[in-house]
């Protein structure tokens, strides 16, 4: 008897996706392209470096400072536009030595230029800007500071804004396309608490007004997002990381109170983490800028070179571990994710946020790569099919271009499924590390798109996985793998799937038999496996996460 249910299931799912699509559409307003499309008055300037000047006043809430744009002109123009959130105030823009005129669109600011640029003149403004930020109520999901206290009672202040923009507390080019080259932070706080930034420190100065001013500075490109102010009473502990460029300065930065539980815990577990992950992707991509954890009251994130830490010194997540298979709570879920972070979404990094599911797909990828490099192959398998169970398929992982969107969640643990398919497609282990390393080195310090990733998988793999993306990555469902076995005694088998000519090669086999790949089409095809039957088909739904579906 044919079991509908399953097709039934998949359109009602298409059904559901496409509807939320379309009504997500039809609520991207004139803010959302402001924010999320390159046009040229954006385009028309490339990012070389940021002086960003900050002072924060916890007991009031806010902040008060300026950031110096130092650029190249791309073409000729007199016109460009910056990102500030509007609930902030913007004092002026300074242009050698003079007052910019500007226009405020809703997060967007607009200057006019005395004269126009040409085409590769360096050049540079200041924008002085004060008030209070938005505060987040529940960083890192949403952005903004994050302003708390520690068990002491002195303040603990941490940014977070990954999704909303940096624009949200600091003036910049708010899109991801464009990451400085380089950028010096001082960040003001008064006496007696630290701020830790991205990168190396450069020396503090007392300012003589109640004020300490820090000062850090990033020698690699970054993306905004991932600049970070971090506040408290700090205490500080290094080490070092013998790997793959030699010498790797570890920095950390814990509240006073649990200065000793995170050296234990942050030495078995950071140094573990670096091993692994230079194995599979490649040395870490930030040598000159160190690696630093600095402990925040939100859970983490994944700020280059200073990754935000609030696991509470546990492994798991929050003691827990996702995939019910007990793999994910041999370590710490935070460390792990947001360092491999600093491979994917740091060293590469989306373009567009639509393609945020490149960042959180990977990321999510490298926890089960970790289990793998420890604890062996099969254990990390393990983990990506435990995953499943937090896939929804109620819409795509992608989001839309241009309006500052992402897709859904489904991008972290789907996301992980569907590299472990193309692993599984490839069958060369040795050849998929020799991929993911070279995404790393390919798109060093790069912004990529969806194209960028896929087809550089396929090329360097030997097989079109083109398909197999588009699937997973650009439609809610999951394909179906539909058998018929005739009368006769011969066996076809057919996709049913939302991309057309879809052909993913999958491994079946007769029980308790080897696996074999067979490669179905959209059209019913011969299955040519000797002695197969409804009764002894296996499908290798552990490492292929698809429905099936056998007729008589």
């Amino acid at each position: 008897m044919k079991r509908l249910f399953i097709l039934i299931l998949s359109v009602a799912m298409f059904s559901e996706s496409h509807a939320q699509l379309l009504k997500a559409r039809e609520l991207f307003s004139r803010a959302d392209s402001l924010r999320g499309q390159l046009t040229p008055l954006r385009t028309c300037y490339d990012i070389n470096y940021y002086h960003l000047d900050v002072r924060v006043d916890p007991d009031k809430r806010y902040i008060s400072g300026s950031n110096l744009f130092v650029f190249t002109a791309t073409i000729n123009f007199d016109r460009l536009q910056f990102d500030l959130f509007d609930n902030l105030r913007l004092d002026s823009v300074i242009y050698r030595g003079q007052q910019l005129p500007f226009k405020r669109e809703y997060n967007a600011v607009f200057i006019d230029f005395p004269q126009a640029m040409t085409k590769g003149q360096l050049d540079s403004f200041t924008v002085f800007y004060s008030g209070h930020p938005l505060q987040a109520k529940r960083a890192p999901w949403d952005g903004g500071f994050d302003f708390k206290k520690d068990s002491n009672g002195k303040h603990w202040i941490a940014t977070a804004c990954q999704g909303l923009g940096a624009s949200v507390w600091w003036p910049n080019k708010d899109h991801q396309s464009d990451e400085v080259d380089s950028m010096l932070i001082s960040i003001s706080v008064p006496n007696g608490l630290t701020n830790v930034s991205n990168g190396r420190f450069r020396g503090s100065e007392d300012l003589g007004d109640g004020y300490t001013r820090f000062n850090w500075f990033v020698s690699n490109p970054i993306n905004n997002y991932n600049v970070a102010a971090n506040i408290g009473d700090y205490v500080h502990f290094a080490d070092t990381f013998g790997g793959e460029k030699g010498v790797l300065d570890l920095d950390y930065w814990v509240l006073r109170e649990n200065e000793a539980k995170a050296k234990s815990h942050f030495d078995a577990n950071v140094k573990p983490m670096l091993r692994a992950f230079e194995y599979w992707f490649g040395p870490y991509p930030f040598y000159a800028d160190g690696f630093k954890l600095v402990e925040t009251s939100h859970l983490g994130m994944e700020h280059q070179s200073a990754i935000a830490y609030g696991n509470k010194y546990q492994n798991g997540y929050l003691g827990n571990d996702g995939s019910g298979t007990g793999w994910g709570n041999k370590w710490d879920f935070i460390i792990v994710h947001e360092a491999g972070h600093e491979w994917f979404g740091n060293n590469i990094t989306s373009n567009d946020l639509a393609d945020m599911w490149i960042h959180e797909s990977f990321t999510n990828y490298s926890e089960s790569l970790y289990i793998d490099y420890h604890f062996g192959k099969r254990a990390g398998q393990e983990y990506v099919h435990g995953n499943r169970r937090g896939i929804q398929n109620l819409a795509p992982i992608i989001g839309s271009y241009h309006v500052n969107n992402e897709g859904s969640g489904d991008m972290y643990n789907k996301g992980g499924v569907l590299h472990n398919m193309a692993r599984t497609i490839i069958d060369d282990d040795e050849k998929w590390r020799q991929i993911l390393r070279g995404l790393n080195t390919r798109f060093y310090h790069s912004t990529v798109d969806y194209e960028d990733v896929v087809n550089y998988i396929s090329e360097q793999s030997g097989k079109d996985l083109s398909q197999l993306y588009a699937q997973y990555v650009r439609h809610a469902n999951i394909p179906t793998l539909e058998f018929y076995f005739a009368k006769d005694g011969k066996v076809f088998c057919r996709w049913i799937a939302d991309v057309r000519d879809f052909d993913m090669p999958v491994r079946i086999r007769t029980k308790g038999g080897t696996y074999q790949f067979i490669h179905p089409k959209r059209q019913f095809t011969p299955v040519n496996i000797s002695g197969l039957t409804r009764a002894n088909l296996e499908v290798d739904t552990f490492n292929f996460y698809i429905g099936v579906l056998v007729n008589e």
